[in-house]
């Protein structure tokens, strides 16, 4: 994944844009591709101007942008598309709200979703080897329009001692 294709998240709008799961969700469903926002209200079973509302603030962020517009027979459908490929953030409240809205997708996956939770003992070599392979996973695009799309969460940490 190219540098410029994941934001760090430094700003207090930001910070205010992620404060809410349903931000998360909708930068989820973009991540499946462009769409409009009725598009995203069925995804995501909300009204449009609930969606529209969630995602002006997405797009004042610069977390979401126009993606283009199409002729209909009523006017002309907006199109919107994530900004960036990837988010990069060490806060621990947008963390958390990150985590509710992928729970979210998680519980609503079909069919059911395979999580392993497991503990293990690393050494830094292992640490290093294994952050460099879920770096290159995460970073392998096959946008095959026939194929089914997966989200894939990954993750190492070290837990923090209580």
């Amino acid at each position: 994944m190219e540098e410029k294709d994941v934001a760090a998240i430094t700003t207090p709008q930001q910070f205010k844009a992620l404060g809410h799961p349903m931000r998360h969700r909708l930068l989820l469903a973009l991540g499946q591709g462009e769409a409009t926002i009725s598009q995203l209200a069925a995804t995501l079973g909300s009204n449009k101007g609930n969606i529209a509302h969630h995602l002006k603030v997405l797009t004042d962020a610069g977390l979401a942008v126009p993606a283009g517009t199409r002729q209909v027979r009523g006017g002309t459908e907006q199109y919107y598309r994530r900004a960036h490929h990837a988010l990069q953030f060490h806060d621990a409240a947008t963390t958390q709200v990150a985590f509710s809205a992928i729970a979210a997708e998680i519980a609503a996956a079909e069919p059911e979703p395979l999580l392993i939770l497991r503990t293990l003992r690393l050494n830094p070599g292992h640490v290093e080897r294994i952050t460099a392979s879920l770096r290159d996973l995460a970073d392998e695009q096959d946008d095959a329009d026939d194929d089914a799309r997966y989200g894939l969460l990954l993750g190492l940490y070290q837990p923090g001692h209580s």
